[in-house]
């Protein structure tokens, strides 16, 4: 690991909101503020807000920044990247902030059922080839109602296409257990009305703007008591592009 990795890591430890928790130390004494995060840690009882896969967490803090009357937490297994916005956040003084450094699979070890109330998913590997790792897929959704109230709204962005029409054939799929809420394939498109901001955008959200790519936004309720059924994705194209590394990113941005 570089020595930069490890310096970030240290600041973070020193950061209030910032939580590290791999899983063996859970599985040692479990998570204090899980069912506590109003009374313990935020001191109020406004909503709950999560976004999965957070990287940088330009969204938690842009988010957080706009919306004092609700809290947010950015969770990401990469601590690095995640140190953008820790710094961030603490630098303006926000105390409607947190991060957490885990795997979104223990989600429910740092949320009691209810906790919750919506959840972004920001631009996350759309795994094309292995369907139970997809952020979107029923045994994720299974995941996120542990921890949603009933009803609770999941928001996703993607610049992914093949994502895009898995996730929304799911969602179509499954009527008695997701509610639409909203749909667009073109987020940016001036013809879309849409209740999300548009003006916080992540590295990588930038990174396919410039490469001429669309932004598609699903948004939905996820009801509780009924089954959710996945669905075949076989006939689904794959997208056939890649992420620019940070060198690519940087020469492109020069042509």
């Amino acid at each position: 690991m570089g020595k930069n990795k490890l310096k970030k890591f240290a600041e973070m430890e020193h950061i209030p909101f910032v939580f590290q928790f791999p899983f063996s130390v859970l599985a040692q004494r479990g998570f204090d503020l899980c069912g506590h995060w109003h009374d313990k840690f935020f001191g109020n009882n406004n909503p709950i807000v999560v976004e999965l896969g957070c990287g940088k967490g330009e969204y938690t803090v842009g988010l957080a920044r706009r919306n004092p009357d609700k809290n947010y937490i950015g969770i990401d297994i990469k601590g690095a990247r995640m140190h953008s916005g820790a710094t961030q956040a603490q630098a303006e003084g926000l105390t409607n902030v947190a991060f957490i450094r885990t795997s979104i699979e223990l989600l429910d070890r740092f949320f009691t059922p209810g906790e919750v109330s919506e959840i972004w998913i920001t631009f996350p590997d759309p795994q094309m080839k292995k369907i139970r790792k997809r952020l979107t897929a029923t045994n994720f959704m299974q995941l996120y109602r542990k921890v949603l109230t009933p009803g609770g709204r999941i928001h996703l962005k993607t610049d992914s296409p093949f994502l895009y029409a898995y996730t929304r054939r799911m969602v179509l799929a499954n009527p008695q257990a997701i509610k639409v809420v909203e749909d667009t394939a073109d987020l940016y498109d001036p013809a879309t009305v849409t209740d999300t901001p548009l003006d916080i955008r992540t590295h990588y959200e930038n990174q396919w703007l410039q490469r001429g790519l669309k932004i598609k936004y699903l948004s939905f309720n996820l009801l509780p008591d009924f089954d959710i059924t996945e669905v075949d994705d076989e006939d689904i194209p794959r997208d056939t592009y890649r992420s620019y590394s940070r060198g690519e990113l940087e020469e492109e941005h020069l042509r």
